[in-house]
C-alpha cells in the first residue's frame, strides 16, 4: 500500500529555526539611550539636534570641541594656551595615572579658552570640559582662566564661561583652592574696565567653581535640568539628616530662589549669547 506524505507550502514569512535569518545588523555605537525617558537614539539625529533628546528635552552631556562646534562661528575659534597640561606638582599617589587616563578623551586640560566669534561678535569663549576629571579645577585650569579674562580685560573684550566641574582637584590641594581667590580677581579687573562677563552654567556645576567665578557673571545663564550647588544633594542629606526636595539644586530651583537669571535650552543658546552682546553693544564696531 502507498502512502503519500503532505508537505506544506513554505511560507515566506514563517522562519525556520535553522535558517539563517536576514536581520540587519546596527552596530551599538550608532543607537543611545535617553537616561531620562529611556528612548532608543539615533546618534546622528543627536549630533544634529545639539545633543538633546527629542522626546523629553534631556541634555546630555558634551565635551569642549563639541559645545565650541556647536557655539562658535565656523572656523572662528582660536585656542589659547592649548600646550598647557597639568603635573603632578605634589607627588599625589596614582596622579599620573589619572591625568594619563583623562588625556586619552583627546583633551589636554579641563578648560579650553581662546578667541571666536558668535555671530560675528568676537568675543573670548571658555569652555570647560567633562571628559577630563568632570572639568575639575586644578593650578593649570585656573591659569588658564585667568589668562583668558586678562586677554579680554587687555583687548576690551567679553568673556564668555561655559561651566561644568566636579570642584577643586583634590590631587593638588591648596594649591587647586588657590584657584578660586585668582579666578575671582581676574573676573574683578575685567568688571572694573566695564566689560561684560556671561556664564553659563552645565551639568553638573558643583564645589569651588561654583563658589568662584561660576556664580560672578553679569549674566548667568543655565542650561535645563543642570545640578547646580556647593555640596551635592548626597552630602547635605547625609549631614542635615533630611530628604531634601526632588529639584533641590537644579537650573529652575536656583533660578527661582533668583541665583540664575534665564534657564536656556542648548538649541537656543547661540542666538540668545549672540542677542546679550549685540544688546551691550558689541559687535557694532565690527559691521
Amino acid at each position: 500500500m502507498d502512502f503519500f506524505s503532505f508537505v506544506k507550502p513554505k511560507n515566506e514569512l514563517e522562519s525556520q529555526p535553522n535558517e539563517q535569518q536576514n536581520v540587519p545588523f546596527v552596530p551599538e555605537e550608532m543607537w543611545i539611550k535617553c537616561p531620562k525617558c529611556n528612548s532608543m537614539l539615533l546618534t546622528t539625529d543627536m549630533e544634529e539636534n545639539c545633543h538633546i533628546c527629542p522626546m523629553c528635552g534631556h541634555h546630555f552631556r558634551i565635551n569642549a570641541r563639541q559645545r565650541i562646534q556647536i557655539l562658535a562661528d565656523e572656523n572662528s575659534f582660536v585656542e589659547h594656551d592649548g600646550d598647557m597640561q597639568s603635573q603632578n606638582i605634589l607627588n599625589f599617589p596614582g596622579y599620573e595615572k589619572k591625568l594619563e587616563k583623562a588625556r586619552k578623551s583627546g583633551s589636554k586640560e579641563s578648560v579650553m579658552c581662546g578667541e571666536c566669534t558668535i555671530n560675528g561678535i568676537k568675543t573670548v569663549l571658555c569652555v570647560m570640559d567633562p571628559d577630563f576629571m568632570i572639568g575639575s579645577m586644578g593650578t593649570v585650569t585656573g591659569e588658564k582662566i585667568t589668562r583668558a579674562f586678562e586677554y579680554a580685560t587687555e583687548n576690551r573684550l567679553p568673556i564668555i564661561v561655559f561651566t561644568v566641574s566636579g570642584g577643586a582637584r583634590m590631587q593638588e590641594g591648596i594649591l587647586s583652592l588657590m584657584q578660586m581667590a585668582k579666578t575671582s580677581g581676574a573676573v574683578k579687573r575685567h568688571s572694573e574696565a566695564g566689560l561684560l562677563y556671561i556664564t553659563v552654567l552645565t551639568d553638573p556645576t558643583t564645589g569651588g567653581v561654583t563658589a568662584s567665578f561660576a556664580m560672578e557673571g553679569d549674566i548667568i545663564l543655565a542650561e535645563p535640568d543642570t545640578l547646580v550647588a556647593f555640596a551635592g544633594p548626597r552630602v547635605i542629606e547625609q549631614t542635615m539628616r533630611q530628604k531634601l526636595p526632588k529639584d533641590f539644586q537644579t537650573s529652575e530651583f536656583v533660578m527661582q530662589k533668583g541665583f540664575v537669571d534665564a534657564v536656556v535650552s542648548r538649541d537656543g543658546l547661540k542666538a540668545t549669547l549672540a542677542k546679550l552682546l549685540k544688546m551691550h553693544g558689541y559687535g557694532e564696531a565690527e559691521k
